[in-house]
């Protein structure tokens, strides 16, 4: 008789906990996968949806230490701070400016790269014939400036990107609009990718991976994680809501509330939430071809199954607190400029939280010796990496190590 699989428990039901709870599954282990949510309904239902390969740059480029007070009190860019949150937030805000220069930006950007940059492929692989994969579209993703001197400007970005090899397609005047006539003549420059991709409706297809897992025999548990018994310094058990549930192995991907679990495991993790906004703008009368970033408003708009959604404000506030008008009274203006014809039947405004370490990087890896798998901290490339993640986390917890080093998303940096 062939020995019992391992029992592995996967905390967390958005795209990385989905995508290593079916590889996990593929490779013959005993899996249970377990939120406190429905899977999909957490900070994997809000996004733009965009399979964004190139979207390897952090957000701390050079430059950000002088222009961020400035920006923060730009009432038309679309940075905001809830000012009384700002002392608690300041520790981990000097430690990820601290990465705001070249040589860092370089290093952080090298190593997303290959967590990215075959997004499309991922994403096809992880779905394989089940049903999930009807939300899978590939296609081109733009980035739209005013002219050429607006594109010019983001060079430095345009130059990482095309070290990795993503070197776009650029269309001026005319043209423009022949590809995409949404846009009227105050957009004259499109820097088009090809080979990209976007998720027709994010919630609805993690959660329809979930079911391709349950049909693969896999178990969906729903109940919070209270805490883990590490009995002898491995997973034993992981405590819920709903009781014990025993284990062999464990994978935390519960995005920025992965902080809490870790503390429990010894590592106080510099991690933040960035406060993610996005509007869908059902039955519109903008159709868009493909997902644009429109870099004047620094949004992006994709054409989703609900309408068109428009997502790209960021807010630093913490956990707790509701959403703020403010930034989506700003990405209505946005969206009113970019597309001033617009029209909609209704609105649907959403607000997440993006786990943000003070690094820039996830963190991908075994917890010191403890049997536990963290596969979690993607800032704003969660759904573009998540399928990747899931399945590098997967070899981990199988021993079938990836051909790939891992070093930089060791979760025992922050030991």
């Amino acid at each position: 008789m062939g020995s019992k699989p391992e029992k592995i428990i996967v905390i967390g039901a958005g795209i990385v906990g989905v995508s290593a709870a079916i590889w996990l599954k593929r490779a013959g282990c005993d899996v249970t996968l377990l939120d406190r949510l429905a899977p999909g309904q957490g900070t994997s239902y809000g996004n733009a949806g965009v399979l964004a390969s190139c979207s390897m740059v952090p957000v701390t480029t050079p430059g950000l230490v002088v222009k961020g007070p400035k920006l923060l009190l730009d009432p038309n860019f679309p940075l905001f701070m809830r000012w009384s949150y700002l002392p608690k937030i300041a520790p981990w805000l000097m430690r990820y400016l601290s990465h705001a220069n070249d040589s860092d930006t370089r290093r952080i950007a090298e190593a997303l790269t290959p967590i990215v940059s075959d997004s499309v492929e991922q994403h096809v692989s992880l779905c394989g014939d089940g049903s999930a994969a009807r939300f899978v579209n590939q296609s081109d993703y733009s980035f739209a400036y005013a002219d050429r001197a607006a594109f010019e400007a983001d060079n430095y970005v345009w130059s990482l990107r095309e070290k990795a090899g993503f070197v776009p397609e650029l269309l001026e005047g005319d043209a423009v609009r022949e590809f995409e006539p949404a846009f009227d003549h105050t957009t004259n420059l499109l820097a088009v990718m090809h080979q990209h991709g976007f998720i027709l409706d994010p919630g609805a297809y993690v959660a329809e991976l979930a079911g391709n897992f349950v049909e693969m025999g896999g178990h969906l548990v729903t109940a919070e994680v209270k805490d883990f018994d590490l009995s002898g310094g491995k997973i034993r058990t992981v405590l819920t809501s709903d009781g014990p549930i025993d284990c062999d192995k464990a994978v935390l991907a519960t995005g920025v509330w992965s902080k809490t679990l870790m503390a429990k495991l010894g590592l106080n993790v510099p991690l933040e939430t960035e406060r993610g906004y996005h509007i869908v703008f059902e039955n519109p009368s903008v159709i868009l071809r493909s997902p644009v970033m429109v870099a004047s408003g620094k949004f992006v708009a994709t054409p989703m199954s609900m309408g068109l959604r428009c997502a790209g404000v960021l807010e630093f506030g913490g956990l707790e607190a509701g959403p703020s008008k403010a930034p989506l009274d700003l990405l209505k203006k946005q969206v009113k400029k970019t597309f001033p014809n617009l029209a909609f039947s209704k609105t649907e405004e959403w607000l997440g939280h993006r786990p943000a370490p003070a690094d820039s990087l996830p963190l991908i890896g075994e917890v010191a010796t403890t049997g536990v798998y963290s596969a979690f901290g993607h800032h704003h490339i969660g759904l573009t990496g998540g399928p990747k993640t899931g399945r590098l986390v997967a070899g981990l917890v199988t021993g079938n190590k990836p051909n790939l080093d891992l070093a930089p998303y060791t979760p025992n940096r922050f030991l």
